[in-house]
């Protein structure tokens, strides 16, 4: 089993996320696969580790024993994986491709910095709608795709990163709870069809039956960052606010400063995950499966 660390990074994903199901979205494999994982494993030892209860997994005491072994071999590996990409030092630039709020707003300049500092090579981060960078994986031209939306590609390995929260927001104290009725009352500056952050907003007021078309709407633009200008520098107008919807992550700063203000919609929170792409045919590709580990690992 040791010859095959995937088993253990399962067995250590199951554990970490507290879920199968969870898990099998981090490593970007199918539900049934994590649990043949495990079950190899057990068979392996001839003894269970984990056991299913309705609030999550618990580790049996052999459970406990392989997780100790397998945490010292994953640093083993880690430290391993840098090596190897020393003794390569092949000169490649690694390209990184990014949906607009997670370019913009999620990844800080110093990730880049370190990312490149641990694979020992340039990172050149591409900005753009979720479905170019999708195309840019598939084309072989982006090493490794953040985006904002679940895809289903048999070309490609989707894994779950991070969640995030959309919120409307204004230049200008707004109810923290609006009601649907609310929403009819303010200007609109709105994200252009088809885009992921217009997909989730438009599920949720159909579920509120809120009409859209009965809204504002001053103009429909294509990134978030549009989105975040048009609305800081639109007329300050307490009666009838300029709003829009946007990532927390894009307004983080301004709403701490006091500059920008968040509401929630009554009985809704706006939930969407960030992924992880890259293409199948870079699974065991150093450079990939290192920029996933070191995202994942939270340091980005």
């Amino acid at each position: 089993m040791l010859k095959d660390f995937t088993k253990l990074e399962t067995f250590l994903t199951v554990v970490r996320e507290r879920s199968f199901s969870r898990a099998s979205a981090k490593l970007g494999i199918s539900q049934p696969a994590v649990t043949q994982q495990i079950k190899f494993i057990e068979n392996y030892l001839d003894t269970k580790v984990i056991e299913r209860k309705k609030n999550g997994i618990r580790l049996t005491n052999a459970g406990e024993e392989l997780y100790k072994v397998a945490v010292q071999l994953e640093k083993c590996i880690h430290e391993a994986d840098a090596d190897i990409l020393r003794i390569i030092n092949k000169k490649v630039t690694f390209h990184l491709g990014a949906s607009f709020t997670i370019g913009n707003y999620v990844i800080p300049g110093e990730c880049l910095n370190t990312l490149s500092e641990m694979i020992n090579n340039d990172v050149k981060l591409d900005v753009d709608v979720s479905k170019h960078i999708v195309k840019g994986v598939k084309d072989h031209k982006i090493d490794l795709g953040l985006i904002e939306a679940h895809i289903t590609d048999d070309d490609l390995v989707i894994r779950e990163w991070r969640e995030d929260e959309l919120v409307v927001f204004s230049n200008v104290p707004i109810p923290k709870v609006l009601r649907p009725e609310d929403l009819y009352e303010f200007k609109w500056v709105c994200r252009e069809e088809g885009s992921q952050t217009r997909k989730v907003v438009q599920e949720v007021f159909e579920d509120l039956g809120v009409r859209c078309k009965d809204f504002n709407v001053l103009s429909d633009v294509s990134s978030s960052t549009a989105v975040l200008q048009t609305v800081k520098k639109s007329k300050k107008d307490a009666e009838h606010p300029t709003v829009s919807i946007i990532s927390r992550y894009a307004i983080a700063d301004e709403v701490q400063e006091g500059t920008l203000y968040e509401a929630r919609l009554q009985g809704y929170t706006m939930l969407r995950k960030f992924y992880i792409i890259y293409h199948k045919d870079n699974k065991h590709n150093a450079y990939v499966n290192n920029t996933v580990d070191f995202i994942l690992s939270g340091k980005c």
